[in-house]
Formats: C-alpha cells, structure tokens, sequence
C-alpha cells in the first residue's frame, strides 16, 4: 500500500508541475522508483555534475507535457542545480522511512504501527500491491504479518537461490530468513538459501514423523503435494531424509509421506490379522490414512484394499442357498475381494513377508465362497452362446457399439463403470461363460449361436455376419475408435490386452490393468457421443491370480487317461470318480475335470494369471450397457425425402433432399443442426459442413459420386452425432451411356 501513498504525493506535485525532486537521504526509500516504472521519466542524481548534466536535460526539453522525477540522497540544503525545482515546482523529502511509513498508517487508516525500523520497512516493502486490510492485520497481529509464510515457504523451499534473489533486495530478504529462523526456533544465523530450505524441510518432515507438525509446516506440505507447479522438488528433499531409529511408527501423522512407514504398519497388521481386539483399534486409523489426501497424492492407495480384505464378513456365505444367491452374492460383495488382492499383488508381489497374511485371508474368504458355489453347481447354466446375436436383435435399428474384451474380468468391469464419462444411463447385467473358460472356446460362443467352435476371429466375424443380411455391422480393433462416424448400424470392436499380457506377463502384468481400465473408460465415453445410443461391454472370461505359490499349493495331476492338461482343468478320455475336491463336466463329446479352488494343477508352464476354470472369477462376466439418455426436449424430426430416385442416379450429380416435419411443434423445435457423412465401401470419403434446417423446411444438397459408383449417406445430429436418417445413393452407369452397352 505504501505504492499507493507514494503515487499520491506525487500526483499533487504533477497537478501544477511537470518536474518534482524526490530526496531519500536515508536510501531505504529508493525501492519506491520501481513502484513508477514507464510513469515518469526518472533521472538519479548524487553529484553537482550529474545535477547540472540532469539540468540541461530537464532544461532541453521543455516546453513539453513529459514528467520528470529527479532522485536523490543528497540533503536539500546541498543541492546545487536541481534546487530551484524544489522550490518552484515540488518536492517530496522522506528523510526517515520508517517515520513516513508511521505518518501515512495514522493519517489515513488511523493506527499507530510500533515495529523496529527494519521490520517497519520490510513490512512497507511487502506492502506494495496490497491494500488497507495488510496493515490492519499488521497493527493486530504484529511482526508475524509482515510474511504469510503459509504462502511464501513453499516457493522458497522449492526454488531456494532463484526465489530469495527474485522476490527479495538485500534488507527484506534478512528479514525474511529472520522470521524462517523464527519459525523454526533457532537464532538467525548468514547461510546460503539452499541451507535454510532444507533446514525448514526437515522441520517439517521431523513433525510428521513424530505427529506433531507446527501448523504453518504443515499446511506447506499438505499445499506442496496438492501443488502441480512445486510438487516435483518434494520427491528429492523426502529421497535424502532418514527416519530415527526409534521411530513410535503410531504416533506418525496421518498424513505422512514416508512409503517405509506404511509398509511397517502392514507388516504389524499381518503379523496380528487374526487379533480381533488388535484390528478394531488399528481400523480406525487406516481408514484415515486412506482418506488421506496426501497419501493418495503420494501413490500409497493400498489401505483401501487392505480395508476391503479385513472388514468382509465371510458369514453372510452361509444364507447363500441357490447359484444364483451365488453369482448375485458374487456381484454385489465378493468381486470387490478380487480387486482389492490383485491391487495387492501389483503392489507387493516381490515382498512376500507383507503379501502373505493377506494373501491367506483373501483365500480362506474364497474357499469359504466356493464351497457354497460348487454345492450349488447343478444350478449352473452358461449363458453366453449367441450374446452378440441377441444385442443385434435388441438394437432395434440404434446405432449400437460393443467392446468385446477378452479377459476382462467381473471386478475390471466394475473399475471401468467409474470412469466413463457423460450421463449415459447404465444397465448392469451378467453373462455366465461355458467351460473350460478359455478364449477359443468362449469367443465362439459369444459369436456363434450354433453351438460350434471356431477358432480363427475373421471366420467367427463371417459367421455373425451371414446371419444378419439386412444389418450391417463393422468389425474394429478398439483402439481403431475414434469420433468419426462409421456406415454400420452395429460396430463390434475387440480388444485383447488384458489377455495377452495376463499370459505373456502373469503376475507382471497386473501394473499395467489401471491403464487398461482407463483406456476402456475413454473409448466407452467416445462412442457414446459418437452417435452410438447403446454400448455394450461383455467379454469371454474372466481369470484367476494365484499370487506366492509353493508347490505344496499345485494340484496333482496323476490321473489316467489324460488328454490334456492345463493350469486350470485336465482334459479326460471318459468320465471318472476323482473324489470330493474335484468334478467331471462333459461338454460336446470331451471331458473336463475341474477342481474346486483356486489352485492350479501342476502344468507346463508359468503360474500366476489363468483362466479355464470354473470358478466365479473366470465365468461370472460383465454385460454392461450405456444407454445414452434422451434429452427430455424432443428435437426436429428431419429425413431424407428422395431415397428412391437416389438408387438409381443417371450422371455424375446426384441432390439430396432433407426435408424437416411440418406439423406444429413446441418452441424448443423449431430447428436442428445436421452434417452428412458419405461411405463406399465401408469408408468414410466425404463430410459436408453442419447447416441448419428449419421446421417446414426442405433443404437440397448437391454432390458428385467422385469415382465411386455407390456411396451410402448418413444424416447425423451435429450435437449429439445421432444418426437420423440413412440412404444408398447408386449410379446408374447404363442410363447414363443411353443403352449402347
């Protein structure tokens, strides 16, 4: 505010003159030229030769409109040349800052400021950009005021060189590492930047390491995680830091940032997991920590998992008393268990004494859950056979997308539901997979509804296609989506990573699942406004991860007449009693023994991701669908008119005829904005601009066939890209020739 002050005496001075002198005998007030910078035209003087030199500037320009300041230390009375101007034009003399500085928070906010000189200073210097409320506050609260170090802490720890030399001269920034040392109790002592911020780092990082943070420290640090511009340079001060040995691991602050710690807190948590009276005490402040802003900033997300593991209630298994109370059970509770312990494997498989107690929890819940599956089993019917068939014939003529995954697990599904985009209204569903849960025998029957296995992908796409004549449908990989629109009424696009990686990678690959879910979340979002009403998501298994295994954990597999044998099931010549833990199932003329867990048999090959089986992990799969909502405003009905001259063009040209409904209509109705999209041979190979067309109105577009003999139209919504109307546009080449040929 003190540049506000300063300005002001200076625009008394310029109402009647065009040259003020402005003596500053002390110095401390030679920062206040900055505040005028391109105001004045500002001349320094401390000598007669720069007075007289000055002088003959001044002198040479006149008459003119341009101000003039002229700086000086020197006293009034010793001034040569320049003091004329004192007299005749104006002059404003701080001879004592700091009296300047009491004289004008009196005179105009009616307080009496009492600071030591320097700090009285700072705090004018500070004041510059700021209004009457600084020192308001400064006349309550004192010294304290002069910096917000809640503010200027975190810039300085940052950057510690650059912010000191930038922000500060050489007195304000003194008094600025004054009040660091104050805040950090600690007598003020000249020493590099660099020093100091890191002397303020571990003040802080020494607080949240004993749960007693000072507030300021704490509110930078919470302020550096939350920060996108500052939070880089935190990793390197926490890198060289080093907890005391002694450490009270339970007193630390909930919102630490030390990785180290979280892990002792798990190794505690495993070591006690079946201690009721241990946990109850110990879940109270792991669901702090989860909620943790700066835990989750730092990438420590496992507690939720964690969580999950140790408050599922295994008893609710017991009510269970048909399949299908179990695959519901499955949907709604168990799946979560299934996330919770991959995101536990992803983050912990090379630390086997920390994954393990969690590990055995995760599968005594399992085995409880499968006992009750497999008593059940007889209830078991797969579901899948002739999916993509029915979504077909539930279209309905909507322009209808369905991502076909493989491997995407029940509980990956779940993931993506959270992170599509839009208001599209979701129906959730499941599909039970047949057995032997494999991507063959699966994807056959997810295209083929004759019950036949096809184990080349174009023939299965073949097959789907010969079945629906009047439909056409485009077959895509998924990262092949983009917004442009295509020709076909359905777009079936397949993605196979999840699966792929599961087999090439095992347990390695589980690191890369977030970036799978996001990346389905994204292409689910971008149909949708597309001009795509339904999406659908299905797949053809699931799979299960067996996490540390030992030998003791591998199922034998010394039984006769074995066909094949895999990590999930044993292929049989003919049907056989294998005792209690296991069962046959014959499917089309083969048979397949399964056993009832999650462990494999023993198998060629690596262990870890496998699927085959007939767990609910492998066969309970997603049938999501997102509906896009309707807008409660129905829009202009609008069509293409002349569909039957556009099947037989005689020329080159070819018009189209868009005509809007001429009924009366409501307010909101009266117009729409539409484009259209030109395809030959499945392609887009025109777009035409957006227009609008109004009710009663008919709007005619004229094009070429541009080398093509049959192009098909879409008439599309621009806002929502909804297809409106289509039509086959046909050249008639033999009219065109008059019959010659």
């Amino acid at each position: 505010m003190i540049d506000s002050w300063f300005k002001n005496d200076l625009t008394n001075i310029y109402g009647q003159h065009t040259v003020a002198v402005f003596i500053d005998e002390s110095g401390d007030a030679q920062f206040l030229l900055k505040t005028i910078e391109g105001e004045y035209t500002i001349y320094q003087v401390n000598s007669e030769l720069e007075e007289l030199h000055v002088k003959y500037l001044v002198e040479k320009a006149q008459p003119s409109h341009e101000r003039f300041l002229i700086y000086t230390r020197s006293k009034k009375d010793e001034l040569k040349y320049i003091r004329e101007y004192c007299e005749t034009c104006g002059c404003l003399e701080i001879r004592y800052l700091q009296n300047y500085i009491k004289d004008k928070v009196h005179q105009t906010l009616n307080l009496n400021i009492n600071l030591p000189k320097d700090e009285l200073i700072a705090a004018a210097k500070v004041s510059v950009g700021k209004d009457r409320t600084y020192w308001m506050d400064l006349s309550h609260k004192g010294a304290s005021e002069i910096f917000d170090l809640n503010k200027e802490l975190l810039p300085f720890v940052h950057d510690p060189e650059s912010y000191s030399k930038e922000k500060y001269d050489a007195q304000l920034r003194e008094t600025f590492y004054r009040k660091v040392n104050e805040l950090l109790g600690q007598d003020y002592l000249n020493k590099p930047a660099s020093t100091l911020a890191g002397e303020v780092v571990k003040a802080m990082l020494d607080g949240l390491a004993i749960g007693s943070c000072d507030k300021i420290l704490e509110s930078v640090y919470k302020g550096w995680l939350d920060s996108i511009t500052y939070r880089d340079s935190f990793s390197g001060y926490l890198g060289s830091y080093t907890l005391g040995p002694d450490l009270d691991i339970w007193n630390v602050s909930i919102h630490h940032p030390f990785r180290q710690v979280d892990e002792r807190w798990l190794a505690e948590i495993g070591r006690n997991i079946s201690d009721k009276a241990i946990m109850k005490t110990k879940l109270a402040k792991l669901r702090q920590r989860n909620e943790s802003r700066q835990a989750q900033a730092l990438g420590i997300s496992f507690w939720g998992d964690v969580i999950t593991l140790l408050e599922f209630d295994p008893n609710n298994i017991a009510y269970l008393n048909c399949f299908d109370e179990c695959v519901e059970f499955y949907k709604k509770h168990f799946y979560k268990l299934d996330t919770a312990i991959r995101n536990l494997y992803a983050g912990f498989l090379n630390k086997k004494e920390l994954l393990e107690p969690f590990q055995e929890i995760y599968k005594e819940h399992v085995s409880i859950f499968l006992d009750k599956w497999f008593k059940h089993w007889n209830g078991y019917k797969e579901t899948q056979t002739g999916t993509l068939q029915r979504i077909i014939d539930d279209a309905c003529g909507l322009k209808t997308a369905v991502i076909v995954g493989d491997g995407v697990a029940y509980e990956i599904a779940e993931l993506v539901v959270a992170k599509v985009k839009g208001t599209a209204n979701l129906k959730k569903d499941s599909i039970l997979a047949d057995i032997p849960s494999e991507t063959e025998n699966n994807m056959s029957r997810i295209y083929m509804a004759n019950g036949e296995t096809e184990a080349v992908q174009s023939n299965r796409e073949k097959y789907l296609a010969a079945q629906n004549p009047d439909v056409t449908i485009d077959f895509i990989r998924l990262d092949e989506v983009t917004e442009e629109a295509r020709p076909g009424q359905v777009l079936i696009c397949t993605y196979k990573d999840i699966d792929d990686m599961g087999e090439k990678l095992q347990q390695k690959a589980l690191k890369y699942f977030p970036e799978t879910v996001d990346f389905f979340a994204e292409k689910i979002s971008l149909l949708l406004t597309s001009g795509y009403a339904k999406v659908y998501l299905i797949t053809d298994h699931g799979f299960v991860l067996t996490g540390i295994l030992s030998e003791a954990d591998k199922i034998s597999t010394h039984f006769k007449d074995t066909v094949k044998v895999s990590e999930r099931y044993i292929q049989l010549k003919e049907n056989d009693n294998f005792g209690t833990n296991f069962f046959v199932k014959e499917t089309r003329g083969n048979y397949f023994c399964f056993a009832k867990s999650i462990n494999p048999f023993k198998s060629i090959g690596r262990y870890g991701f496998s699927h085959g089986g007939a767990t609910p992990q492998e066969l309970v799969t997603p049938f999501f669908c997102w509906e896009r909502s309707e807008e409660s405003v129905v829009p202009l009905s609008v069509s293409i008119e002349n569909k039957g001259d556009l099947k037989d063009v005689t020329g080159e040209l070819f018009s189209i005829k868009i005509q809007a409904e001429k009924d009366a209509g409501d307010l909101f109705s009266m117009d729409r904005k539409v484009y259209l999209v030109f395809f030959a041979n499945k392609a887009q190979v025109n777009k035409s601009d957006v227009f609008t067309i109004q009710r009663n109105e008919r709007v005619t577009k004229e094009y070429t066939f541009d080398g093509h003999s049959e192009l098909e139209v879409h008439l599309l919504d621009a806002a929502t890209k909804q297809q409106i109307d289509r039509a086959v546009v046909k050249q008639n080449k033999d009219r065109d020739l008059g019959g010659l040929l």
